[in-house]
């Protein structure tokens, strides 16, 4: 029988860095983390886009807004720690069209209240650091960076490994049982016992959380995952030389995505994208890609049709653009005019854990729930690589809470 101090479902970025910061707060806590898939960081954290966010969009005072810069932060000083690649390479918000310009004066003021270092461009100053993209007015961002949080996660994978956390992968869960002393874990590879559990699960974090409260008899959920896809394409080689680093647009504060960027990697790939339609199941990352039984189910759910029909027009331009390369190109054109479709070719697309409420609001921060023997990690899409460590921090306080 394998019993510990405590269980982390989820072998993400976030649920490794759950269970380093348990390890580096209390090095005696016993650790198992339980990831479904074979690797490490298969999903959301694996399709990102690698950059290391500054926490300029988020509601000041919110999750989002201090894990971000905190997360930037510490997310740095582990790379240089660690000899991972990584790069603060400043980013630009730029302006294209007149009526953008309010809410790129609210953007200042928000990472102004955020203690973010931004500053206003005019179209010339935007020309010395992105020649190639057109502006009417642009923001310069310095903290932002770029790393493959891939290796962030092998990074932690072998300090878990070394500090005695079992790690066991294809141990996807099928069943929870909550005692007064302790949970049982039923996985694909036995039983696992807990004190306490930490539901990182991502895009089946509401499934474990509803697994979790029928163990406990206690409220379902208050969210909803519902999958969006995000798709990418990427500069051909020889065309690369068109974007120096990063480029975003002036985001809708309506929509939690932050439209389609573009951004200069690690490696020397430049990303243009994503835009954002729903996957046709949750690890649907194509078209091709459907499991009619998850489709029915967030077809059927209350606030897909509240958002279906607040936001129709919004979705009917992404899945123009999905399936329409002319329009996809388009849309970069506003900032990048020199491009063609030509010099666009598909990249591997990411699927967004987006919680929803049954009356359609899409949860803006990071939300945490859970029972006397529960963490739930019910929303954590972007930027919870960046603010990962934060993240991790967060949900071991509460844990230790628990085990008080």
């Amino acid at each position: 029988m394998l019993r510990y101090d405590v269980i982390v479902i989820g072998g993400g970025i976030v649920g490794l860095s759950t269970a380093y910061a348990l390890t580096e707060r209390s090095p005696g806590t016993t650790v198992a983390v339980l990831e479904k898939e074979t690797s490490w960081a298969a999903h959301q954290t694996g399709r990102n886009s690698g950059v290391i966010h500054s926490g300029l969009y988020y509601k000041p005072g919110s999750l989002k807004a201090r894990f971000a810069v905190e997360g930037a932060r510490r997310m740095v000083e582990f790379c240089a720690d660690y000899g991972i690649p990584h790069e603060v390479t400043g980013k630009l918000v730029v302006a294209t069209d007149p009526s953008e310009l309010g809410r790129m004066k609210t953007l200042l003021q928000r990472g102004e209240a955020n203690g973010v270092p931004v500053r206003e461009l005019a179209p010339e100053q935007i020309a010395e650091y992105e020649p190639n993209v057109r502006a009417i007015a642009g923001l310069h961002v310095g903290t932002t960076g770029i790393v493959d949080y891939g290796e962030v996660c092998r990074t932690l994978v072998d300090l878990l490994h070394k500090r005695g956390v079992s790690l066991r992968t294809g141990a996807g869960v099928t069943g929870l049982a909550v005692h007064p002393s302790e949970v049982v874990v039923q996985t694909r590879l036995g039983e696992v016992r807990g004190k306490t559990v930490v539901n990182c699960a991502g895009l089946y974090s509401d499934r474990i959380a509803a697994m979790a409260a029928r163990a406990e008899d206690s409220a379902p959920p208050p969210v909803r995952i519902v999958p969006f896809r995000g798709e990418y394409h990427e500069l051909v080689p020889h065309r690369r030389g068109l974007v120096h680093g990063l480029v975003y647009p002036v985001p809708d504060p309506a929509f939690p995505f932050l439209g389609v960027h573009l951004t200069r990697g690690i490696h020397g790939d430049v990303h243009v994208g994503p835009n954002a339609v729903l996957a046709l199941r949750r690890e649907g990352y194509s078209w091709a890609q459907a499991k009619p039984s998850e489709l029915a189910s967030t077809l059927a759910y209350r606030g897909m049709w509240h958002i279906a029909k607040r936001h129709w027009r919004y979705g009917a331009g992404e899945m123009l653009r999905s399936l329409a390369k002319p329009a996809f190109t388009r849309a970069v054109q506003r900032m990048l005019p020199a491009v063609t479709a030509a010099d666009l070719v598909r990249a591997p697309a990411g699927v967004r854990a987006q919680a929803v409420r049954p009356d359609g609001e899409l949860v803006d921060d990071f939300l945490f729930t859970g029972g006397e023997r529960i963490v739930n990690v019910l929303n954590a899409p972007s930027p919870a690589a960046t603010a990962s460590l934060p993240i991790g921090e967060e949900i071991a306080g509460r844990v230790f809470d628990r085990l008080a």
